[in-house]
């Protein structure tokens, strides 16, 4: 059953329905621009029509029906979460037709299903995307048939790098893969239980086959370092482990729960020669090993070049997490009524400053990181399609070190500000935020592991500065031109002028430009490179080994750098974003508060470095800076509704009683209550309580 060619949605204006009208109206009439106009600005007619095509389809579906904050067994979790991606499997929402002509629409049906549960997106991509596309990337034509039998479900895949003694240090993985060339057979085994491998989604109950990280050996006993190979894990037709495959599943996690993480342990496997996957390197029959790569390193980074789409995605997810949590929260205070000037007269929420301070900050990080996120896959794809033609040049290996020191620091930008966010929307409403049924703990819960996956943040940021800071040594020793192909470093050639520049900003209209930020961050990042780099050198020259040097020049240096060095881009592009021409008139004004916004309070987090630097003096700047975010939060207030429904799926995908589009809170939220199971009935136990009641401190010791 093929469905991507959706049919067109009775609505008012542009395949855009109107929102139920209720008690959010008040703040709707208050908008100053068309939230229709700003959703088919930000995404364009074909993914809107896109996006509501998908929502409804799983809305009009029994199987995708659910009650706000039920609570399954893990079993039936997984059971229904397997049930359910198989059903995707029907819908074929996405051919290779419509990839081809917009790639795009992975990273929004990811989002849709990522919306809706994010164990669901994950168990059906983890099969699709991370195995598919890694065996495709990563291997060759003799591999296609893994590739196909992804596409009907024939087997499921998974992704087993991690291992139980080791997640961010890669290379030493000790998973073996030994080639004997008698039988032209790889050997698989897991030296001991700290080799398993570990954390592997899909790999608990239901993946058939893994694309296996392991340490490559030729009958020379050489070790040629980690390679990737597909390793059958179960039988398709029972389930039932293979010969010498121990695999299981972990247990209950913190959140994502739908998705059954596992384990594997190999004991001499044997695979086929040709499921190798063999792009960066292969093993002649005779056994001989052959790479196309004279430097084993940049073999070793092509070789996990899946986690650096892997990274983009999860800054997208993050993104998509913070606009569930803020949509339910800034409804939740334009309709909750607490206190007032005067007794008789309570006022919503939203109009105290504090509420506004807490929130609308993560409002305007929404957009600024949808923006980015946009655009950074946009980036990543254009990396792509050099490598698929081939392309050698110097521009195209340029280009995957900036995406890759890029990536390395928007996911813990994204991770954070979404884990950040949604805490602070969970406590700014109050109890009920703490309900389940109001999904914000559900929310929380499946953002977490985004700070983790794919590599751990405060790992990954080293990454980010270490690039920066080899720029840096290339223009100190050679005197070469900093500039990049996304131009993220450019600046930085003017470094010594950057560096002379103090905020001279007088006013607090003058301080709401977002070129104000822009040229503090520009500051911050040269002056933190500036900083990071003596640091190094003083550790050096105290005696201290390289490892030591950059171990002890982290905190203050290097991860600020590398927090500043991405903050610097998403505000940038989002800024780039309120200034373009194509950008309608009516959208202008909001984006630009927006922007404003994001990067004042993003910038506000480093106050001490801008003083220590002597960027900022004297009293004025900090309070400038301060009033322009109260000013700029005060005056999206009025926006704020309006701004939420431009980022807000339907209320079937929300599944918040308290996020409702009708903004109905308490019927809303009342009804849910009422619908829960034996709401009013006495518990099972109930003579425990009415009989035998306990004799007080007959089991006190006496001593």
């Amino acid at each position: 059953m093929n469905v991507s060619s959706y049919p067109e949605v009775k609505c008012e204006q542009d395949g855009v329905a109107d929102l139920p009208s209720g008690p959010l109206d008040v703040y709707r009439k208050k908008a100053s621009f068309n939230w229709k106009d700003m959703l088919l600005f930000m995404e364009g007619e074909d993914v809107v029509a896109f996006k509501q095509h998908v929502f409804r389809t799983l809305e009009n579906d029994p199987l995708f029906a659910r009650q706000p904050g039920e609570d399954l067994p893990m079993e039936k979790m997984r059971e229904i979460t397997f049930l359910r991606v198989k059903q995707l499997f029907r819908y074929d929402f996405l051919t290779q037709e419509d990839l081809m002509a917009n790639p795009w629409k992975m990273v929004v049906l990811n989002d849709c299903l990522g919306m809706y549960d994010w164990s669901l997106g994950a168990k059906f991509f983890l099969n699709k995307g991370m195995f598919g596309s890694t065996v495709f990337n990563s291997g060759s034509k003799r591999h296609s048939k893994f590739v196909q039998n992804t596409e009907d479900m024939t087997t499921f895949g998974c992704f087993a790098l991690t291992e139980l003694s080791h997640g961010s240090n890669s290379r030493a993985m000790r998973t073996t893969a030994t080639y004997d060339p008698s039988t032209q057979e790889f050997v698989i085994n897991s030296p001991d239980i700290e080799a398993a491998k570990f954390w592997v989604g899909n790999l608990g109950k239901t993946a058939t086959h893994a694309v296996v990280f392991a340490q490559l050996y030729t009958p020379d006993q050489v070790c040629h370092g980690l390679h990737s190979f597909v390793v059958q894990v179960r039988d398709p037709k029972t389930l039932l482990a293979m010969p010498g495959v121990m695999v299981g599943d972990m247990g209950k996690k913190l959140g994502q729960n739908g998705l059954d993480n596992g384990f594997a342990l190999f004991h001499n496997v044997r695979i086929p020669r040709e499921n190798m996957l063999n792009k960066t390197g292969d093993v002649t029959p005779e056994g001989r090993y052959v790479t196309p790569f004279k430097d084993p390193n940049k073999r070793f980074g092509a070789s996990l070049g899946a986690l650096s789409g892997g990274r983009v995605s999860i800054t997208r997810m993050a993104t998509v997490n913070l606009k569930l949590a803020v949509t339910v929260a800034i409804r939740f205070s334009a309709t909750r009524h607490q206190f007032g000037p005067k007794d008789t007269e309570e006022i919503p929420v939203l109009e105290y400053q504090l509420q506004q301070w807490r929130l609308i900050p993560y409002l305007a990080a929404v957009f600024a990181l949808d923006h980015f996120s946009k655009s950074l896959f946009m980036n990543f794809a254009e990396l792509q399609v050099g490598q698929m033609m081939k392309d050698k040049s110097e521009r195209q290996a340029e280009l995957g070190k900036e995406i890759h020191a890029i990536a390395c620091s928007s996911k813990p930008l994204g991770s954070w500000t979404a884990q950040r966010g949604i805490q602070e929307c969970r406590e700014a409403c109050g109890g009920h935020g703490y309900l389940a049924m109001n999904r914000l703990g559900d929310i929380r819960n499946d953002n977490d592991p985004n700070c983790t996956y794919e590599g751990d943040n405060n790992v990954l940021l080293q990454q980010t500065s270490n690039y920066l800071l080899s720029w840096f040594h290339t223009k100190r020793r050679d005197g070469v031109q900093m500039k990049s192909p996304l131009e993220s470093v450019n600046f930085l050639e003017d470094s010594d002028q950057i560096l002379e520049s103090r905020f001279t900003t007088m006013t607090m209209e003058e301080c709401m430009d977002p070129a104000v930020p822009l040229a503090a961050y520009k500051w911050l990042v040269c002056f933190l490179l500036d900083e990071s780099q003596k640091r190094l050198d003083q550790q050096r020259a105290s005696g201290k080994a390289e490892f030591e040097a950059r171990n002890n020049s982290q905190v203050y240096y290097c991860c600020s750098l590398s927090i500043v060095y991405i903050e610097h881009i998403v505000l940038q592009r989002f800024h780039q974003l309120t200034s373009d021409r194509d950008t309608p008139a009516g959208l202008r004004p909001v984006l630009n508060q927006l922007c404003s916004l994001y990067g004042l309070w993003s910038l506000s987090k480093h106050m001490a470095t801008l003083y220590q630097g002597g960027y900022f003096s004297g009293g004025k700047p900090a309070e400038l800076v301060q009033t322009s975010i109260l000013t700029l939060c005060s005056q999206l207030k009025e926006e704020a509704v309006a701004l939420v429904d431009v980022i807000a799926p339907p209320d079937f995908i929300l599944n918040s009683p308290i996020g409702k589009a009708d903004g109905e809170l308490y019927k809303n939220l009342w009804s849910t209550v009422m619908q829960g199971s034996k709401v009013m009935e006495r518990p099972s136990w109930w003579k425990e309580f009415c009989s035998d009641k306990p004799l007080v401190g007959s089991l006190r010791a006496k001593l």
